[in-house]
C-alpha cells in the first residue's frame, strides 16, 4: 500500500460506512432481531456494502483501502458464520450451538466495527491479516 493522501470527502464516505454498519448492528441490540442479523439485513448494512465496491477503485493506494477491506471482510464472514448458525439450528443438537454462533458473530461484528472506527480516527490502517493486535 502506498502512503498516498486520500481527499477528505473519502474519509468522510469511510466513516458513513462505519456509522451505517454500526446502526444496524446496534438495531439489532434493541429489537428482538439479533446483531448479525440486523448487521447482515438491515438496509443501512446494504448501503454500506454497496458503497464499499463502488468507492473501492478511488480508495486505492490509500490507508482506507485497508478499511474497505476490512469492512467488505466482516460483511461477507458474518453472512458465512450466519449461514452456518442457521444450518445448525436444523438439527435439534445444533441448536444450542447455532444460537452460541449468533452470538459470537454479532459480538465479533461489533468488535471489528468498533476497531475499525478507532483507527480511522487515528488516520492508521487496518491490520494485515497476520499482524497481531496492538
Amino acid at each position: 500500500m502506498n502512503n498516498i493522501t486520500p481527499n477528505s470527502n473519502l474519509v468522510t464516505i469511510t466513516y458513513i460506512i462505519y456509522c451505517l454498519h454500526l446502526f444496524s448492528a446496534i438495531n439489532g441490540l434493541m429489537t428482538p432481531t439479533l446483531i448479525v442479523t440486523a448487521f447482515l439485513t438491515g438496509w443501512p448494512s446494504l448501503i454500506a456494502v454497496i458503497l464499499n465496491y463502488a468507492k473501492q477503485d478511488e480508495v486505492r493506494g490509500t490507508y482506507l483501502e485497508s478499511h474497505f477491506g476490512w469492512q467488505i471482510r466482516t460483511f461477507w464472514y458474518a453472512l458465512l458464520w450466519f449461514a452456518i448458525a442457521v444450518a445448525l439450528l436444523f438439527t435439534l443438537i445444533g441448536i444450542p450451538l447455532g444460537i452460541i454462533v449468533f452470538w459470537g458473530t454479532g459480538l465479533w461484528v461489533m468488535y471489528r466495527l468498533i476497531r475499525g472506527l478507532m483507527r480511522l480516527s487515528n488516520r492508521r490502517p487496518m491490520p494485515e491479516v497476520d499482524e497481531p493486535i496492538q
